[in-house]
């Protein structure tokens, strides 16, 4: 049996942890203009596979995708990206100058429901971007892949999109995100003590509310609310700063007043559009306050469907309660196993 080496064929993987529990998120966005966001990455991440050929027929349409969630093939030239199938997937690929003599065939999982609110677009972007990097000389680091995905979603597909999503997706870990003028962030890891990693990675649950959302409408409401000169932007301040303590209370373990935040942060994207936190979101959140858990927030832009990150008790019993319950609820609600992730972007070559 010949080896891939020998076929002139190349096997690159590629995998970006999602995100949850965004503390301070809106303001990482344009019309927030500054801010500042703590966020988590998790597993399972997002995986990528591309088997690279020889291009010998010297086709047009070199590169097969596979979108194995919504049991898609297609195939693409990559200098003429279309956007009536799969256009985030397309668009990403455009963006990356793949080498004329290679034939692509392309593989794509996310572990998640589409429409979670777990940034799981910008992780798929990162994922492809990274492997796709691996094709030519010289590899972008992670706050270029960052700054490439976001664009992608930006620039060429003109979606409403912030910057904490691609950044969580590229570096992992906990991060503090400053955004000091738009898109142009600082972002470094929070230190935390492994007791305390280890509490999170225990007690983190991820909530999916039963429907996908687009998070493109919840953020044209709010923008229509701040230019209607509304006290919105009063409310993105008080996001900044529960950020700027969420910060403080992870570095010092404080795990009650992270949870108080969460909350704080939950009533606060409240505030911005009642619509944000949904009647699904409240019922998950009564459940949580009786079975004893710390805090609980809606994911990402929130609105009807998407995810919720809750951080259970401390106790075993009372956190498996509560899971039990919340999945009680039906309508498609449902617990989604994690953990939390130390890397973000990851590329290898089989």
């Amino acid at each position: 049996m010949t080896s891939r080496a020998e076929r002139g064929t190349r096997r690159i993987h590629a995998s970006a942890p999602i995100r949850v529990n965004d503390l301070g998120g809106w303001t990482d966005t344009w019309f927030a203009e500054n801010g500042m966001v703590v966020n988590f990455a998790v597993d399972p991440a997002v995986e990528v596979q591309i088997d690279v050929r020889p291009n010998l027929r010297k086709l047009r349409r070199r590169v097969t995708v596979r979108a194995e969630n919504f049991d898609d093939v297609f195939r693409m030239d990559p200098a003429a990206p279309r956007s009536d199938v799969h256009p985030l997937l397309q668009h990403t690929i455009a963006s990356v100058r793949i080498p004329a003599a290679a034939a692509l065939d392309i593989r794509i999982f996310s572990p998640v429901p589409p429409g979670i609110s777990t940034g799981t677009s910008a992780s798929v972007c990162a994922a492809l971007l990274g492997a796709l990097d691996a094709l030519t000389p010289g590899r972008r680091g992670p706050r270029e892949i960052a700054r490439l995905a976001h664009r992608v979603e930006t620039e060429r597909l003109g979606l409403q999109s912030g910057v904490q999503d691609q950044i969580a997706a590229s570096r992992g870990g906990i991060t503090l995100i400053r955004m000091r003028r738009y898109p142009d962030a600082e972002a470094g890891s929070v230190p935390v003590s492994g007791r305390t990693w280890d509490e999170l990675d225990r007690r983190l649950v991820l909530v999916y509310l039963g429907r996908p959302h687009r998070s493109t409408a919840m953020h044209e409401r709010v923008i229509a609310a701040l230019e209607s000169g509304g006290p919105q932007r009063r409310t993105l301040g008080e996001l900044s700063r529960i950020a700027g303590e969420a910060c403080l209370a992870l570095r010092s373990g404080d795990l009650a007043s992270l949870g108080e935040c969460m909350v704080r942060n939950n009533e606060q994207q409240r505030a911005l559009s009642p619509g944000l936190v949904s009647a699904s979101a409240d019922a998950v959140a009564s459940i949580s306050r009786r079975l004893g858990a710390a805090g609980w927030k809606v994911n990402g832009a929130g609105g009807r469907g998407g995810s919720m990150t809750v951080l259970a008790s401390g106790d075993d019993g009372l956190r498996r309660k509560m899971k039990a319950a919340i999945e009680d609820l039906s309508r498609g609600i449902r617990v989604i196993p994690i953990s939390l992730s130390p890397r973000g972007l990851s590329v290898w070559e089989a």
